[in-house]
């Protein structure tokens, strides 16, 4: 009874831990979207003591701390109605961010793929050490490479092009790294019996090989999607033009100006990524642990 007992008190101490982290994570996410349906005047109500009167101390410090309020006392759709209507460079750069991130999801499936194959189902002298090479590039922090990349984007006359930013994200190594772990443990002998049957590296590839990776290819798509829909340094340094510009470096602008804008900009920002990770997320969690577990 005893060790029943302390079972079920452990138990329900990590749950509510666990729900206590889920609250703190959610709660700016939360915390977004219902000041998106505030008015203007509540919003400036609530985040008084951020505002630049109030910090260089020319009004009463009557209120030192911010409201953080989750009920709208009244909901309007003003700024969501001057995001999406008014001021076309939201759309404009949401559509900016679209031609960024997708051919990059697209191009680094192909080419992580067939990487991770020749990895974990090809023989050849040096593949390990290869293999190695390519871990720690991955290792090392992205603003490393973006120094090189920027001299090779001149060198080839790419910068202010969209390709300067979607040729690198192409050819990144995660994707690589992930999708030989599904790879390398596939049974040869699903290999061996096409090739039995006359077949090709092509046919092994398409066949067999892709058909069970499937689950590594949701979850590199959903995280490669993520990690670029969020790029900020690529834009800034390669695309100088504002009207090239991702929804990304929108965000940064419009915080300058009206909270409320600030706010509805933010939440239309998420929604692609909450749509795609409640999609996928079957995908990711099951991709992430069988790499791990084979891994």
């Amino acid at each position: 009874m005893k060790n029943t007992t302390k079972k079920i008190y452990r138990k329900s101490a990590l749950t509510f831990l666990v729900c206590l982290v889920a609250i703190l994570f959610l709660f700016p996410m939360v915390l977004t979207v219902s000041n998106s349906f505030m008015t203007e005047k509540e919003i400036e109500q609530n985040y008084s003591s951020l505002s630049p009167t109030y910090l260089s101390g020319s009004e009463d410090e009557t209120d030192k701390y911010v409201n953080l309020k989750l009920i709208p006392d009244e909901v309007v759709l003003k700024q969501y109605y001057t995001v999406l209507v008014k001021r076309l460079q939201f759309l404009l750069m949401f559509w900016n961010s679209v031609i960024l991130t997708v051919p990059v999801i697209l191009g680094q499936i192909i080419i992580a793929s067939m990487a991770a194959y020749a990895f974990g189902k090809l023989k050849f002298r040096g593949r390990e050490q290869l293999f190695f090479i390519y871990i720690i590039t991955m290792l090392m922090p992205f603003q490393v490479t973006l120094v090189p990349n920027y001299i090779v984007a001149d060198k080839l006359g790419l910068v202010g092009n969209y390709l300067s930013i979607i040729l690198p994200g192409i050819f990144g190594t995660f994707g690589v790294f992930l999708l030989r772990q599904f790879m390398v443990y596939i049974p040869d002998e699903y290999c061996e019996a096409v090739r039995v049957d006359g077949g090709s590296h092509l046919d092994i590839f398409f066949r067999i090989i892709l058909p069970m990776s499937k689950t590594g290819i949701a979850s590199l798509a959903i995280l490669v999607f993520i990690d670029n829909w969020n790029m900020v340094e690529q834009p800034l340094i390669f695309l100088q033009d504002v009207a090239k510009q991702p929804l990304s470096i929108y965000l940064s602008v419009v915080n300058s100006g009206e909270m409320g804008i600030a706010f509805a900009a933010s939440t239309l920002y998420m929604i692609p990524m909450l749509l795609v990770f409640l999609y996928g997320e079957n995908y990711l969690v099951e991709g992430i642990q069988l790499s791990g577990i084979k891994g």
